[in-house]
C-alpha cells in the first residue's frame, strides 16, 4: 500500500527526516519498498526557457530546430518534435 508522507505526518509527526522515518518503519516490520519524491523537489532537473527561433529541421519532416534562451550566456540549440512550437513561447 502506498502512504503519502503528508498523510502519515497528520496522524504521527515524528521529528525525523523521510529516510530516517523509513528506517524506523522498517525496524518495526513495516515494509518500505521505495520513497517517491513528487512536487517541487522533483523539478530539480527542469529548465524553463524562451523560444527565440523555431525552424524546420533540414533532414526530418517532424522535427524543429529551436534556439532557446535558458538564462545562460548564449542561447541553446534544441531539437524537438512539438509541431506547435513557435518563437516567443
Amino acid at each position: 500500500m502506498r502512504v503519502p508522507l503528508q498523510w502519515l505526518r497528520e496522524y504521527v509527526d515524528p521529528p525525523l527526516d523521510t529516510h530516517a522515518l523509513a528506517d524506523r518503519l522498517t525496524m518495526t516490520g513495516t515494509n518500505v519498498e521505495a520513497i517517491h519524491h513528487h512536487g517541487v523537489a522533483a523539478l530539480d532537473h527542469f529548465v524553463v526557457g524562451r523560444v527565440l527561433e523555431a525552424d524546420q529541421h533540414p533532414n526530418a519532416d517532424r522535427l524543429r530546430v529551436c534556439l532557446v534562451d535558458i538564462g545562460k550566456s548564449a542561447p541553446q540549440q534544441i531539437v524537438c518534435g512539438a509541431p506547435n512550437v513557435a518563437a516567443g513561447q
